[in-house]
């Protein structure tokens, strides 16, 4: 029993249903019911994390502990709420520790929730992803469960404005069979993306009908979202503006 992260569910799942959200769930019986496993995860929005962890429930109750940047953790509600539930902090400019960290969690038999594209995707498709996930499972032992959500960007996304009310906003958890640790990192975060894409296509074509020129849609199915192309020179621009904005200061 985790009284906190216990707690946390039941309030979730209180205010899911007070949002009218609909959730549709496939293949959660490939999150292993023992034993450690990376949950690789698509990122479309500020809440996918907190719906990432209801196939591990439905399939045996079980927790994920999820990477987040430490900036979360310094808040002075959510980052007690946080480490209570035994999330792992990342620092981006030192992530050594939180990797050591999660890789540990991992060997004693924890679900560790990642995020291989790092940022969220502002065209919703599936970005270019890191290899720290491959590289845990590597380290550890143990296999990558490609999880995909779609509908998450329709409550809050980057650059868009909240929408925590009665939305009855469809949100669709599609899991994958789980990936074993096999060959060099690069070669599995390959694999990694490449089941992922799959199962994005998978997900969006049994959700229901996407209205053309809507910003949550991408642009390859009528969306009025950037391409994938468009969302990478907003997010290197992003990174500049920050970058110089620090050497400023």
């Amino acid at each position: 029993m985790e009284p906190v992260y216990d707690s946390v569910i039941r309030i979730a799942l209180g205010l899911w249903a007070a949002e009218g959200l609909k959730f549709e769930v496939t293949g959660a019986e490939n999150v292993p019911r023992t034993g450690g496993a990376v949950i690789a995860l698509n990122h479309t929005g500020y809440m996918d994390f907190t719906y990432a962890g209801l196939p591990a429930w439905i399939n045996g109750k079980r927790k994920v502990r999820f990477m987040a940047k430490k900036e979360v953790f310094d808040d002075r509600i959510g980052g007690p709420l946080m480490r209570a539930m035994k999330h792992i902090p990342v620092d981006r400019a030192n992530g050594k520790p939180s990797y050591d960290t999660a890789v540990d969690y991992l060997k004693r038999g924890e679900l560790v929730g990642v995020y291989p594209e790092a940022t969220i995707s502002r065209s919703f498709e599936i970005k270019a992803f890191k290899t720290g996930a491959a590289r845990m499972a590597l380290d550890a032992g143990v296999p990558i469960v490609p999880t995909v959500i779609w509908g998450a960007q329709r409550v809050w996304t980057k650059g868009h404005p909240k929408n925590l009310g009665r939305s009855n906003a469809a949100i669709h958890i599609g899991v994958a069979e789980p990936i074993e640790p096999h060959g060099d990192p690069a070669s599995l975060t390959e694999e990694l993306h490449k089941v992922m894409s799959e199962k994005l296509l998978e997900v969006q074509d049994g959700y229901p009908p996407m209205p053309a020129g809507a910003f949550w849609v991408p642009a390859r199915l009528g969306g009025g979202a950037p391409t994938l192309e468009e969302a990478n020179r907003m997010d290197e621009d992003e990174a500049a503006r920050r970058k110089n904005k620090k050497t400023e200061q």
